[in-house]
């Protein structure tokens, strides 16, 4: 009966506090007038990213909801990128961002947003709401 109750907490215990992200990067897209950007190009820039680093896929989350015209964020998991592979990623995702803002009609487009000096901790993704596991649809 010990040895039961020892293999089931320390399955209970290697269930829950496995390691999981505690740090997101957060990207966010906002509209003018016609709807937010396409989310198209940040995604593709992640999917490379994996296949060129050799990783399991990145954990993200999406919040929709933010507006009434359908503005939306991404909250993109990154604690299991080494240093190296997390400035990568960073350098990589400002320069995607930069890229697809140059292309916009200001007057009409909408804008992405990325702050990299503003990650966002497991608790503050607790408390937003309209938070679903991100899964891309073709």
């Amino acid at each position: 009966m010990k040895k039961i109750v020892l293999t089931l907490s320390v399955l209970c215990f290697s269930f829950f506090y496995s390691q999981k992200n505690q740090n997101y990067l957060e990207v966010s897209y906002g509209s003018i007038c016609c709807g937010p950007p396409s989310d198209v190009p940040v995604m593709n820039y992640i999917t490379q990213f994996q296949k060129k680093n050799k990783l399991k896929a990145f954990e993200i989350y999406e919040q929709s909801g933010l507006g009434r015209e359908g503005e939306f964020s991404f909250y993109i998991g990154i604690d299991k990128l080494s240093k190296t592979q997390k400035s990568n990623f960073i350098k990589g995702l400002k320069a995607v961002v930069k890229a697809q803002n140059d292309k916009r009609n200001e007057s009409r487009d909408g804008i992405v947003y990325f702050e990299e000096s503003a990650p966002v901790t497991q608790s503050d993704l607790s408390k937003k709401t309209n938070i679903t596991l991100y899964k891309k649809t073709k």
